[in-house]
């Protein structure tokens, strides 16, 4: 796959026109009405670059692809022994400080998810054409703690500052695998750009386990269009196999085929629906500043939505809803009839309701003339909460109360004990339902230094003392875990290991009330956009390491360097 607009070697890049280079990024660019601002950028790049890279040998990259953040850095230039990562910005006096974050970021990017700048030398440099020459600390910049700094006059110095003797082998570097693994914040900012999901996505079986099961899905609501049928999906998965990146990316390809349809992205962990909403919102705007944040808004909230929230919308009115198609978050936690009934009797006044939540959100799609579709996201054992009713309750609002409802899942589901236990419910699935292979995503797409961390910790809490060692020396070279008993020593080391703009986060458990003396209380809410989303600048955001996170605010979200804190509530009995 062709990752970057233009690319050449450095003589040929030379040799050819001003002209030609444009017109071949012009043609290669994504957005059909390219700006002036952007083209006169890409020709003062191709001039600055042709006079200051006389002379050397390599190879240059113009709008070179970084998947996973969804952008494209301005040049790559691979000379010798090093990749140059280039930021321009045309026409600036000074090195900005959000600017060397972002060559950081890319940088860091490349050298975590590209196999081939694993254990290559890369050195990020920040080019403001008309800012003075300024010192830079060569082994920070090495260390991706800053960037180096460079003018339209001097790039060829700083260049020639790191040039090593030693050759990079050019091509294995173009061809070697890319393995994003972007946070679902990222993953849904990309997807709601219209990115495909194996532009973001590990381009291994994971993209490839992804793709298949959204065609599977896809093969379904159209089939369930054709006949006017009515459809339930059950995917399942293994720990980080990305089931919720599953959900946006199904729910994303349906709302781009064919708006009528109204797909939803349902979700009932509130922090994660607030935080995405809050970041698709924000980068439309940055995107498209014709468009008001409100309307960003709007649109971004009608794309995801809280299932408690649709849930109450469809107790006020027994129309069907506008939406055809729904994917259910983590619908193992629906509650069961008993926990529903409590709810709508203390909550909404209504005494006689006597459904399970999965009863009642399949009956309000029953409405329906027609057909719809709905995908349950299934996580095997994972009902954390009292009244949260498993897949189990799922099958049987479907067995007993809509009978004539297609059922599609993956055979998983009724060989691991973890989904259903129920021998009559395997039996009804066996015989009146249709098994998929492709429903269950069985590659996880976690990253390559977080895949034995999970198994590391639960062997730790079993106290399986001696495969807990091991597992830890399988991956404490790939990934930093560290203990200290001083909360101060702990805050400092996130804010000098941190790099870029990778963000740092203080997190403790809901149950640890006597931290409060070191001045962290679990029980002081927190905005999770602002944890999540706000920059360093902002007291309220996750960097400042003043407003805790627990376990309920941060559930499937991801930042990069964590403060676990532990109180009471965790230690060993001897």
């Amino acid at each position: 796959m062709e990752r970057s607009y233009y690319s050449k070697t450095i003589a040929a890049f030379i040799a050819d026109t001003n002209s030609e280079i444009l017109g071949e990024l012009a043609s290669n660019h994504s957005n059909s009405k390219l700006e002036e601002l952007q083209k006169n950028a890409w020709v003062k790049q191709i001039s600055i670059l042709k006079d200051q890279l006389k002379g050397f040998e390599g190879k240059v990259y113009f709008e070179f692809s970084i998947p996973r953040m969804g952008k494209r850095v301005d040049n790559i230039v691979i000379i010798n022994d090093c990749v140059f990562i280039i930021e321009f910005k045309v026409g600036d006096t000074k090195y900005q400080s959000h600017a060397i974050e972002q060559v950081i970021d890319y940088t860091l990017d490349l050298k975590n998810f590209h196999e081939g700048s694993h254990n290559e030398k890369l050195v990020p440099i920040l080019v403001s054409t008309n800012a003075d020459y300024v010192f830079y600390n060569k082994e920070e910049v090495l260390n991706h703690q800053t960037a180096a700094k460079a003018n339209k006059q001097n790039l060829k110095k700083v260049l020639l500052d790191f040039l090593g003797e030693n050759k990079i082998d050019i091509e294995a570097w173009e061809n070697s695998i890319y393995k994003p693994t972007p946070t679902i914040v990222e993953a849904a900012q990309a997807l709601y750009n219209k990115h495909n999901v194996k532009e973001i996505t590990r381009s291994d079986a994971g993209a490839i386990n992804l793709s298949i099961t959204t065609d599977s899905i896809n093969t379904i609501i159209h089939n369930a269009k054709l006949n006017k049928k009515k459809s339930i999906c059950f995917i399942t998965g293994v720990p980080g196999a990305g089931k919720t990146l599953a959900g946006l990316n199904i729910a994303n390809e349906r709302l781009n085929a064919d708006e009528q349809e109204h797909a939803v992205f349902l979700s009932g962990n509130g922090p994660l629906v607030d935080v995405l909403r809050e970041a698709l919102a924000r980068n439309e705007v940055i995107n498209n500043p014709s468009i008001k944040k409100q309307q960003a808004k709007q649109k971004a909230n009608a794309f995801i939505q809280n299932i408690h929230h649709f849930r109450d919308d469809n107790l006020k009115s027994e129309k069907a809803p506008i939406e055809k198609v729904v994917v259910f978050d983590e619908a193992q936690r629906a509650w069961n009839k008993h926990q529903t009934s409590s709810f709508m009797k203390r909550k909404k006044g209504k005494d006689d309701f006597d459904m399970s939540e999965p009863e009642f959100l399949i009956d309000v799609m029953n409405r329906h003339q027609d057909w719809c579709v709905i995908v349950c996201l299934i996580g095997g054992g994972q009902e954390i909460n009292t009244g949260e009713a498993g897949l189990e309750e799922w099958i049987n609002a479907v067995k007993n109360h809509n009978h004539k409802w297609d059922v599609h899942y993956s055979n998983l589901i009724v060989d691991n004990q973890d989904y259903i236990k129920d021998i009559d419910l395997k039996s009804y699935l066996q015989v009146d339902c249709f098994s998929n292979p492709n429903l269950h995503l069985a590659v996880s797409l976690r990253s390559f230094r977080s895949e034995k961390v999970s198994e590391f910790i639960t062997t730790m809490l079993n106290l399986n003392l001696e495969e807990a060692i091991s597992l830890y020396n399988q991956i404490r070279k790939d990934y930093t875990i560290v203990l200290t008993r001083k909360l101060q020593k702990a805050k400092e080391w996130l804010k000098t290991t941190a790099k870029g703009s990778e963000r740092i986060g203080l997190i403790a458990s809901s149950g640890a009330r006597r931290l409060r003396p070191y001045g962290i209380d679990v029980k002081n809410n927190i905005e999770a956009p602002n944890w999540f989303l706000n920059d360093s600048q902002d007291v309220r955001s996750s960097y400042y390491l003043e407003d805790v996170a627990t376990e309920f605010d941060i559930q499937g979200l991801e930042i990069d360097y964590t403060c676990v804190a532990w109180g009471s509530n965790f230690y060993l009995k001897q």
